[in-house]
């Protein structure tokens, strides 16, 4: 067991605050590293590292940054193994989950090649007598990323791969829960050929955090995690002036019409809401049917397939998921649990007496199944973040379509039918950022933007897509006009053009 550090200035390096936090292996239980956690000093060298390396790399063409994600593709695709077991030793998910982690990540970088493209500026000859007007897109200098553990792989590289291509130098923070990711990406990104000091780690707790919040030097920042931490992030960015966008909680919502298939919609279900533990900001955790027999059909149907469900390390390749990320997780979910009972929901699957042999430390939730949950009780409430799904049954359509409408978070929807009117009616409804349609994890392909509505995110331009480049550049815009022909004399009133 050794100390994971920092990387900073193209090279792992040591902390210098003298705190440290244990990383955990999941599936057994025990300590598997101790991770450096950065001071003001850290931070500090990062920053300047970034300041000195920023500028020459936004002076570079954006064919010759597009190249070193060429590579850097190449490069994830080569060590798509190791990484994925590193990660899942750290997170807990199995190996093959690990390796959509890292996919959906390198899908980004695939479309930040095309750089060269995404941040050409607009031009418009004749915008007036003798007047021409073009923008250009320019990087803001120095962004940051505070990523989550649940994609230790794919939402660092969904933030830093569109900051770094735009001519950004980026810090990352990333979850102290499972770091050992991150940085070998910025050791591959430097393989690729990205200059020292463009992409540094700094791992940390809160104290990093408010260290990139408040630094001068840092111009904007990505955020994702708990929804009460991206408000707080969201506003002290406002308060110190810096661009932000952050993403918070999910209580994603799947309508399941009488006439939907429903064989497919209970295997949707399952995958949705039991893959990765539960642990994604874009898993189905709620189900609606829309009538009795809707709804008994269906619980007919998830019963059989949530109890044959194998819980097992990530060494197991047969798994269908593995623990949760800490013993703390754990506990939450299982006093959730405990409270959906109480409060009178009918626990049709337990998992809650799950043990593994050989694993008894290791941080498991075995998967459970809710039916008659009502929006008063705090499983629907809150976003429990664990193998639970629960059934929350509807009289009609207009009952459920008021389900995901009123809940306070936004991210994803989906609604299960063959009813073609339907789908269009509650695309166009709902007010929910992601929705699918027969596609029970509607998250965006790379060339697509990423985000939810109401508390599940802050701020006006989402993650990776079109909306990725405008957040990581500032737009300047030049109206230029030459002297030939133009009359002399000072004109008071507001310029127009005629």
């Amino acid at each position: 067991m050794g100390n994971i550090p920092h990387f900073i200035d193209g090279a792992r390096v040591s902390g210098t605050s003298g705190r440290t936090a244990e990383v955990f292996n999941p599936a057994t239980g025990q300590v598997s590293g101790l991770l450096d956690l950065a001071g003001p000093a850290d931070l500090q060298a990062a920053v300047d590292s970034a300041k000195r390396a920023q500028p020459a790399w936004a002076a570079t063409n954006p064919q010759r940054r597009s190249r070193v994600f060429i590579k850097f593709v190449e490069l994830l695709n080569a060590n798509m193994q190791e990484l994925a077991e590193l990660l899942s030793a750290e997170h807990g998910k199995t190996v093959e989950d690990s390796k959509g982690d890292i996919q959906r990540g390198l899908e980004v970088c695939e479309f930040v090649i095309g750089i060269p493209h995404l941040q050409k500026g607009e031009y418009t000859e004749g915008a007036g007598p003798g007047i021409d007007m073009f923008s250009m897109r320019q990087p803001v200098g120095i962004g940051a990323g505070i990523t989550p553990f649940n994609f230790p792989g794919m939402i660092p590289m969904w933030m830093f791969a569109p900051a770094i291509a735009a001519g950004n130098a980026f810090i990352l923070k990333p979850s102290e829960r499972d770091p050992s990711v991150p940085l070998r990406l910025a050791e591959l990104m430097i393989e690729a050929g990205l200059p020292k000091g463009i992409l540094n780690v700094v791992n940390g707790d809160k104290e990093a955090v408010d260290g990139i919040l408040q630094h001068p030097d840092i111009s904007a920042i990505s955020f994702v995690g708990s929804t009460p931490i991206a408000a707080y992030v969201y506003g002290e960015a406002a308060r110190y002036g810096k661009r932000a966008q952050t993403f918070g909680g999910a209580k994603n919502h799947m309508i399941i019409m009488p006439d939907a298939d429903l064989d497919q919609a209970a295997d949707a279900l399952i995958g949705a809401g039991y893959g990765s533990a539960g642990e994604r900001c874009m898993a189905i955790s709620v189900a609606v049917p829309v009538g009795q027999a809707t709804a008994d059909a269906l619980m007919e149907r998830l019963i059989p397939r949530v109890e044959k469900l194998k819980i097992a390390p990530y060494t197991v390749a047969t798994a269908d998921f593995g623990p949760v990320v800490t013993k703390a997780s754990q506990q939450k979910i299982l006093q959730l649990i405990d409270k959906g009972v109480e409060e009178g929901a009918t626990l049709a699957v337990d998992g809650r007496g799950f043990s593994l042999q050989g694993y008894e430390d290791g941080f498991y939730v075995g998967a459970c199944l809710f039916d008659n949950v009502t929006p008063d009780m705090e499983i629907y409430r809150q976003e429990i973040f664990g193998p639970v799904l629960t059934i929350v049954r509807a009289e009609n359509y207009e009952a459920a379509l008021d389900l995901p409408m009123k809940h306070e978070y936004g991210n994803g929807v989906a609604i299960f039918t063959r009813d073609g009117d339907a789908a269009r009616d509650f695309a166009s409804r709902v007010n929910v950022g992601m929705i699918g349609v027969n596609v029970p994890i509607p998250t965006p392909l790379a060339y697509h933007s990423f985000g939810g509505w109401k508390r599940s995110s802050f701020g006006d331009l989402n993650q990776h897509g079109p909306d990725s480049i405008r957040f990581w550049t500032r737009t300047k815009t030049i109206t230029t006009r030459w002297p030939s022909g133009i009359k002399s004399g000072a004109e008071f009133s507001m310029p127009v053009m005629k």
